[in-house]
Formats: C-alpha cells, sequence, structure tokens
C-alpha cells in the first residue's frame, strides 16, 4: 500500500516529478535547434553531426523498460533521483565538452538519465495519488511535457543565437539542482512495488540491444546494415519474450498485458505517436520551402499544436477522472484522423489558416487523447507493476517517435532519392508528403479501432 502523504509532500512530489518531465522533451528540442551551430563549432558531416540527438533518443528508447522495473524493485524515487543526478552531471560536461566525439558520449548519457526519470515519473504519480483523481495530475504532467516541447525551440533557439550552443546545456543545470534539493530536503518516501524480487539481467542484456538494433536499423532502412540490424533486432526481442514468458522475475510483467485494457491502450499509444511525430517535421518542411515562410513565423504557426497540448490537458485528465479515459481517448483519436486525413489534401497554395486550423485541430486531439488515455492505461495496472508499466508505456511513445521518423524516411528516400530537396523537386515533395500523410492517417485509423474496443471492454465490464 503507498503511505499516505499529506497536501504539502503531494505538491513537492508533483513538482518534482513535472519539472523532470519538463527537462526531457526540452533537452531534446533545444538540442535540435543547436545543431547547425555545433556542426559549424567542431566541423562535422551531417552523419556525426545527428548522432548527437540519435543517441538521446535511442538511450531513452532502449533504457526505460529495464529502468522502470529497477524503480519497481529499488525504489522509484531512488531511480528517479539518480536520473535527475546523471542528467545534470552530463549536461554540464556537454556544456564544457573539449570535441563532438565526447559529445556524442554526453548525450548518450544524459539520455540515460532521461530514462530513468521518464521511467519513474508516472510511476511516482501513480503511485502518490489515487485512481479518482490520477487524470488530473496526469494532465498537468503532460502539460509540463508539451511545455518543454514547446519551449525548447523557442528557448533553446534564444539562447544558443545569443549565448552558444553550450548554453542550452548549461540552463539544465540549476533546474537538476532544484529538483535533487526538493528530493532530498522534501520527499522522504519512496515507493517499492516489488520489494525483495530480483533483476532479470538476462532478459536485459538481450532486450536493450535487441530495441537499438531495430530503431536505428529503421533509420537506416535502404543499406545492408540497416536491414541486418532490423532482422537481428526482431530475432532478439522474439528471444526476450520467450525468455520473459517463463522468468521468474521478468523485466517486461506478461500480467501486464493478460488484460485486454492495457494492451489495446499501449498499442493505441504507439500507433498514435508513429502517426503524429513526425507531422510538424513535415510541416516546417512544407512551409519554408514550398510557401517561402520565414523559420520565425513558421515556428509560431508550429507552436500552436503544443500550446493547445498544454492548456488543455489538465482540464482533460481532470474530466477523465469523471467519466473515464476511453472516451475522451476515442474522441481525441478520431479527431486525430479527421487532422491527417486533412492533412493529405495540402497543395502548393494552400491557405495558412488551412494549416492553423490543422494546428488546432491536432493540438485538441493530442490534449483529449494522451492524459485520458494514460489515466486508463495505469488506472488498469496492479500498484505493484506500476514501474514496468509506466517504462512499457513510455517506451511505445519513443519507439512511435522514432518509427514515425522512419517512414518519412522511407517515403521521401524512395521519391526523392534523399532529403536534401531543391525547387526543381518540389513536386516530387508535395507527392511524398501526400503519401507519408496517407500512410499516417491509415495508422492512426488502426489506432481508433483499438481504443474503440477497449471503449467496449470496459463497457461490458461495468454491465
Amino acid at each position: 500500500m503507498s503511505p499516505i502523504l499529506d497536501k504539502k509532500s503531494s505538491l513537492y512530489i508533483l513538482t518534482v516529478v513535472i519539472l523532470g518531465a519538463f527537462l526531457i522533451p526540452y533537452t531534446g528540442s533545444s538540442l535540435n535547434v543547436s545543431l547547425p551551430s555545433i556542426g559549424r563549432d567542431f566541423g562535422l558531416d551531417l552523419v556525426i553531426l545527428n548522432w548527437i540527438p540519435t543517441v538521446f533518443i535511442l538511450a531513452n528508447a532502449a533504457l526505460i523498460l529495464p529502468f522502470g522495473r529497477s524503480g519497481d524493485i529499488f525504489g522509484r524515487k531512488k531511480i528517479f533521483t539518480i536520473g535527475i543526478s546523471i542528467f545534470t552531471l552530463f549536461s554540464f560536461l556537454a556544456a564544457v565538452t573539449p570535441s563532438a566525439y565526447f559529445l556524442i558520449f554526453f548525450s548518450f548519457m544524459q539520455g540515460l538519465g532521461c530514462s530513468m526519470i521518464f521511467a519513474t515519473g508516472v510511476a511516482i504519480l501513480s503511485s502518490v495519488f489515487p485512481l479518482g483523481s490520477r487524470g488530473e495530475f496526469f494532465g498537468i504532467y503532460v502539460t509540463s511535457v508539451f511545455i518543454g516541447l514547446f519551449s525548447g525551440p523557442i528557448l533553446g533557439g534564444f539562447l544558443t543565437q545569443n549565448f552558444g550552443w553550450r548554453s542550452i546545456f548549461l540552463f539544465n543545470i540549476p533546474l537538476g539542482l532544484i529538483i535533487i534539493f526538493l528530493i532530498y530536503a522534501r520527499i522522504k518516501t519512496d515507493w517499492i512495488g516489488s520489494r525483495g524480487e530480483n533483476f532479470d539481467i538476462k532478459g536485459t542484456l538481450i532486450y536493450i540491444p535487441s530495441v537499438i538494433f531495430i530503431l536505428y536499423g529503421f533509420t537506416t532502412v535502404f543499406t545492408v546494415l540497416g536491414k541486418i540490424l532490423i532482422i537481428s533486432g526482431v530475432s532478439g526481442i522474439l528471444l526476450f519474450l520467450k525468455l520473459e514468458s517463463s522468468a521468474e522475475y521478468p523485466i517486461l510483467h506478461p500480467q501486464i498485458f493478460k488484460k485486454a485494457v492495457p494492451l489495446l491502450s499501449s498499442g493505441a499509444s504507439l500507433l498514435l505517436n508513429t502517426s503524429t511525430s513526425a507531422v510538424w517535421v513535415l510541416i516546417s518542411l512544407y512551409l519554408q520551402l514550398i510557401q517561402s515562410i520565414s523559420p520565425l513565423t513558421a515556428g509560431i504557426i508550429l507552436a500552436i499544436q503544443p500550446l493547445l497540448v498544454a492548456i488543455i490537458s489538465p482540464f482533460a485528465g481532470r474530466l477523465s477522472d469523471k467519466i473515464g479515459g476511453a472516451p475522451l481517448s476515442l474522441i481525441g483519436i478520431i479527431l486525430t484522423v479527421l487532422g491527417l486525413y486533412m492533412a493529405t489534401f495540402l497543395k502548393v497554395d494552400t491557405s495558412i489558416i488551412f494549416i492553423i486550423i490543422l494546428g488546432v485541430i491536432l493540438g485538441v486531439s493530442n490534449a483529449l487523447f494522451a492524459s485520458p488515455n494514460t489515466n486508463t492505461f495505469m488506472g488498469s495496472v496492479e500498484n505493484r507493476y506500476f514501474g514496468s508499466a509506466s517504462a512499457t508505456f513510455s517506451t511505445m511513445i519513443f519507439s512511435g517517435q522514432l518509427l514515425s521518423m522512419a517512414i518519412v524516411l522511407l517515403v521521401f528516400s524512395s521519391l526523392l532519392g534523399g532529403m536534401e530537396i531543391d525547387p526543381s523537386e518540389y513536386a516530387q515533395f508535395m507527392l511524398s508528403l501526400k503519401i507519408t500523410f496517407s500512410i499516417f492517417t491509415i495508422i492512426c485509423i488502426l489506432g481508433t479501432i483499438l481504443i474503440f474496443l477497449m471503449v467496449l471492454k470496459l463497457k461490458s465490464k461495468k454491465n
């Protein structure tokens, strides 16, 4: 049983978790803005330069699940604290790095720290706040994530332009120290769901490289190495699942997915993130290349979606406590399908008002889906599996993000032969855009079916 905490202690815990939730997307999105400056300073080619954000995402995606399980066994606060400490330390080292190769390593270690934060944040909220009020706090958590996504390009661009790219890493340090201080000074409780159980080292050693192989393989799918990595990774995951089904203390608990609701909820989250994560990268290219809009104006238009998610998510979470998360998730994902289908009609001379409406629809839809679906998922899982469940859910999100970009790479490489686009290829660019959004629409429809089945399952339970 979770200890009963007073309101003040709960507020400190919420503050710590949402500050951690802000840092992760802020770091990722501000890093993308600073890449050109980093490349100029170190004289890097695009291949080396792209390894900096890639290793950050790969570390998150591959390590969240093992660290979620570690939180269940050793304490969720303990893993969260180690994560924020590692993240803060390597933010400092990244800021003073002498070379790009050190920066790649430090970026990986930042991702490792972030994976510990992300793996335990939702689990801590689930441990502290009761089921009937949990949705509201998940909404605040999602808001923090999207404020990070919203402010990363703006704040990161400002810092890089005025103080140099190293300042984006220095910005993390005081926030990290504040979180560490609050944990040690104000939070005395830890939450252990699987006390005394052993950590599955064998499964972890198979799982981590398998995930890295699959996700990185998809980003290089047209090369021989990419195909080998994908085949090796899939084989590794199949072996991992076989071992986990008979392991005494697995890192991925089969019990979580023996119930239909968490299986459908997490599957829908994977499909929705696969269908939406790359949308605004494509819209940014479209606005700046096809419509010749300035980066600043494009950035303002792109900010509409995360800003709406940040504003609406707490209300959506609170509403999910009252009426249930599944109906709201269904409305949200249906609206997402509508937005993606609208995007297939983009033309060279499409009105900016149309793009703004698209941003509004996808912002509202994401807000209605994210926190209510998280509430439904965590509400269907036993307390002792909160760490593994939270980490599994986060793995779906990160995997969806990478798969989304892999689909873009697949389509654009097929039609354009690469990602460099000149005016003579704008017609092919528009065709690539239409095909990609069509694929995303179909994927999101599949996610809608899963959420619809989840609604039916929960309805039958009530009856």
